[in-house]
């Protein structure tokens, strides 16, 4: 079969008074931080902190610290398997935009960043438990992840995506707590120290079906190194300013969601291996349950199987080993 599944996104500004839609991924970074009581508030605390990273990392010709803000679009994108106009909420990543306010000027930032799957949530919190339950010892399903790999890549060599955006996405994520992370010699005056670590997490494992590459680094006057998922040069590929729009953005998400190891009280060392059950750390003032969260992404994974794995599956199979 070869026939190519068809793609189409939907853009909506995340700001404060941004209000997820009935088929929004609520857990994802954006849309579980703009629910209940301090949904506003949430919202207006995150993108100042987003704002305040970026302006202490963009710091030349800029004194008084505010000469740039960032400007955030959740990108949803939807998938037609069988060309009837039946689609799949499918993918959810972030666009970033860059206002320079001294130049009166609006840069394009990088897509990626924050990135979300329902078919993701499947195979993580509904096919790898499955596959595990009473087992003595871990292991992955035949082709684990290569389904959502080739779904992905397919939107990135996509018309929909080159129409859309003019560089590849960057994908930013937090370090693994089950992997050591070893500092290098290497620099970058944005991207920061970089550090490597001797083998991939079960993430970077799963990103490496997407066709991503990925690379650590901890940016200045971080505590914690980022991991960055990329298709061509991290380094080169990208402006400074591009770099710190994603850099700004992830970390603060990461300052919520992973205090432990983002907004912790001390820097990661030479060797570093990031814990949840670190206890030196700070609290930001946004509201946030991780547990509800991680509850969250079973009934999305189990809704997944139910609307797309099994009434396609024949379809996906076909199309994937082709």
């Amino acid at each position: 079969m070869s026939k190519e599944f068809t793609f189409t996104i939907k853009r909506i500004s995340f700001d404060e008074n941004y209000q997820p839609s009935d088929n929004t991924r609520i857990t994802t970074n954006f849309a579980n931080l703009a629910r209940g009581e301090s949904r506003q508030e949430n919202l207006r605390n995150t993108l100042k902190m987003i704002n305040n990273r970026f302006n202490s990392l963009a710091h030349w010709d800029n004194p008084t610290a505010d000469r740039y803000s960032v400007e955030l679009e959740i990108i949803s994108v939807d998938i037609d398997v069988e060309g009837k106009g039946e689609t799949f909420p499918t993918i959810e990543i972030l666009k970033t935009n860059i206002v320079d306010h001294k130049n009166n000027q609006r840069i394009d930032g990088i897509v990626g960043n924050n990135f979300s799957s329902y078919v993701r949530d499947y195979d993580f919190s509904v096919l790898l438990l499955e596959h595990n339950k009473d087992k003595p010892k871990f292991s992955l399903p035949e082709n684990y992840g290569e389904l959502h790999g080739k779904i992905f890549k397919s939107f990135l060599d996509s018309k929909t995506y080159s129409s859309n955006f003019q560089k590849s996405p960057v994908i930013c994520l937090s370090v693994s707590s089950s992997k050591t992370y070893h500092q290098t010699a290497n620099q970058h005056p944005v991207l920061g120290v970089e550090y490597q670590q001797d083998e991939y997490s079960l993430t970077d494992q799963y990103f490496e079906k997407m066709g991503l590459k990925v690379r650590y680094f901890m940016p200045p006057n971080s505590v914690a190194p980022l991991a960055f998922y990329h298709r061509g040069d991290l380094l080169d590929d990208y402006t400074d300013l591009e770099l710190i729009g994603t850099i700004s953005t992830m970390e603060t998400f990461q300052k919520i969601y992973r205090p432990e190891i983002y907004n912790a009280n001390s820097a990661a060392g030479k060797t570093y291996q990031p814990s949840l059950k670190h206890q030196d750390y700070s609290l930001t003032r946004i509201v946030y349950d991780r547990e509800e969260r991680s509850q969250l992404a079973i009934k999305q994974g189990k809704f997944t199987e139910e609307q797309f794995i099994k009434p396609y599956q024949t379809i996906l199979q076909q199309w994937a080993a082709n």
